[in-house]
């Protein structure tokens, strides 16, 4: 799954990116709702197991290399403990707090993304129209945070979330920078999934009891999360990142928390008030600027 890299995102990498962000947004949601039948970091390494199942079978059916040189496979442990950081953090964040509280601060990350690769990723230094979209962005993301009840707050779960944000941040930049650049984007991915799935599971235990008040519906909520998520959506994340500028795929982060405040909304019975109105304009106009040629 190649393609030629480009200077700038075009109307289909947008639209991917949007369906790409509307699938997170949903997550977020489904994953509040399987915390209830399952601990978080149990679920999340139960996701990567799965997902390692369905992405190793896609990769052994079309043929496609797994090398597995001294540096690929220490890059590849390295990117299974990030992302071992990164959803273990989200998880916990996620049973601690709301999910609109978690999401805003997670999808943060466009902006330590922009400015990882400002100084790390030749061809993709801010300018000043980009900051400007940067700065629109994240005040979007900040204004639906207004009129919050603060009993909702958790300061564990705010700090976890913004861990979890660098986390993300970082594997982007593994991509680009180290071996796993030169492997095609299903072997990345299954990379991430099987490194973390075995740190997951043996962590889980150190957070309580695995198994909550399980129903039929958390088998649902965890196929959504391994076969949608975890394996999808990730595996085209990666390929999009093989494509366009790393900070024009981050940049779209902004509009999942949009999409998991309102599904929380509709679902889980969140608070939803004007100011998320106003942050979906000023995220779209910070995108616009981002993106500008």
């Amino acid at each position: 799954m190649r393609a030629m890299r480009r200077s700038h995102l075009d109307a289909t990498g947008a639209a991917l990116l949007i369906v790409f962000t509307l699938i997170l947004g949903v997550n977020q949601v489904v994953m509040k709702l399987t915390a209830t039948g399952l601990s978080p970091l149990f679920q999340a390494g139960l996701r990567s197991v799965g997902a390692a199942i369905c992405v190793g079978a896609w990769v052994r059916w079309r043929g496609i290399a797994f090398p597995l040189d001294r540096g690929i496979v220490i890059s590849g442990i390295v990117l299974g403990a990030i992302f071992t950081l990164e959803f273990g953090a989200l998880y916990l964040a996620i049973d601690m707090s709301t999910v609109s509280r978690v999401s805003i601060i997670f999808y943060s990350m466009p902006v330590h993304m922009s400015i990882a690769a400002h100084f790390l990723l030749p061809g993709e230094r801010l300018n000043r129209t980009r900051m400007l979209g940067l700065v629109l962005a994240m005040a979007g993301v900040v204004v639906v945070m207004i009129d919050r009840n603060a009993a909702q707050a958790s300061l564990a779960g705010d700090l976890l979330a913004l861990v979890a944000a660098l986390g993300w941040a970082s594997i982007p930049l593994m991509l680009r920078l180290t071996p796993l650049s030169r492997i095609p984007a299903e072997s990345a991915q299954l990379w991430q999934v099987m490194a973390s799935a075995p740190m997951l599971l043996l962590l889980a235990p150190l957070f309580g009891p695995l198994v909550r008040d399980f129903g039929p519906e958390h088998v649902a909520y965890m196929a959504y999360q391994i076969v949608v998520v975890a394996s999808f959506a990730f595996l085209m994340w990666f390929v999009l990142l093989r494509i366009y500028p790393a900070s024009s795929v981050a940049s779209f982060g902004f509009l999942t928390p949009i999409f998991s405040v309102l599904m929380a909304w509709v679902v889980l019975g969140e608070t939803l008030h004007w100011n998320v109105l106003v942050s979906l304009v000023l995220v779209a106009a910070g995108l616009v600027l981002i993106n500008r040629r």
